[in-house]
């Protein structure tokens, strides 16, 4: 019998092959698209299966199921946004996409919280799908603002590169509820952006705000694990040695030390 360990992440592909599906019956999908998703769901799948296998658990909590139900939508963007770089996308159907998956987000944390399902895997995974629809929505709108807008997308891999050269920035973050409102800024106005609602002054000037909301949340991070990071223990210096004190001697008489008496000079004769 297959465990639920195997079959649960392979669900999850199954519901990336019927998304794109819909795209190509609908507002249609070229073979580029179809690669893209595909893509993305075998390493949704491989990742987490891997994550699952590390964590010790065998089989996704309800939040999870909430959280790859947007990560096949997520496979639906990133597919539409391949397809837009060669000719026109029904751009509607990118920002319902879009939208349903960002509204997940608030979804699957309020099922997690709830059912008492919070884990660190679902955070983590959480997490990865938010930062990878944030980077593919940063690469639909790059043609319409410039390609200035790909910082916003990068930024978080950036940061966890950092953390491969530099061991402080590996330092677990403390719960901070401002840090969920800038990532859920950064997706709206990205979404907003791509629907084209906007002439390009007023939104080029919405994501350069949601860029400054963004740098000031990591700047806020790095500062907190750079003054909480690990510093070495101070080195000790090495203890002086001692010369025995030659036979006979007496020790110098000190004022206001006063020196205990050995065995045999107590009464003048040895105890």
């Amino acid at each position: 019998m297959v465990s639920a360990l195997r079959t649960d992440p392979f669900a999850g592909a199954i519901l990336q092959v019927g998304v794109l599906a819909a795209l190509a019956g609908t507002a249609g999908l070229s073979a580029y698209g179809w690669l893209a998703g595909l893509l993305f769901g075998v390493v949704t799948v491989a990742a987490l299966g891997y994550g699952l296998r590390r964590s010790g658990a065998d089989r996704l909590g309800p939040a999870d199921w909430v959280t790859l139900t947007r990560a096949t939508l997520t496979g639906g963007v990133a597919a539409l946004t391949v397809d837009s770089f060669r000719e026109p996308i029904v751009v509607p159907v990118l920002v319902v996409l879009s939208a349903v998956a960002l509204s997940l987000d608030w979804v699957d944390g309020q099922v997690a919280r709830r059912t008492g399902t919070v884990s660190a895997l679902g955070a983590r995974f959480d997490m990865e799908v938010d930062s990878f629809l944030v980077l593919v929505l940063c690469g639909y709108v790059a043609d319409q603002v410039g390609a200035w807008v790909l910082v916003i997308g990068a930024m978080r891999y950036v940061f966890v590169a950092g953390g491969w050269v530099l061991p402080w920035m590996r330092g677990s973050l403390p719960p901070r509820y401002w840090r969920k409102v800038v990532a859920a800024t950064q997706g709206i106005a990205l979404a907003v952006v791509a629907a084209g609602v906007l002439p390009r002054p007023l939104a080029v000037a919405v994501l350069l705000g949601a860029l400054a909301l963004l740098v000031e949340s990591f700047g806020r991070d790095v500062g907190w694990l750079w003054r909480h990071r690990v510093r070495p223990a101070p080195r000790e210096l090495p203890a002086a040695p001692v010369s025995p004190a030659p036979a006979g001697h007496r020790p110098e008489w000190t004022p206001g030390v006063r020196i205990a008496r050995q065995p045999a000079e107590v009464g003048g004769r040895h105890r």
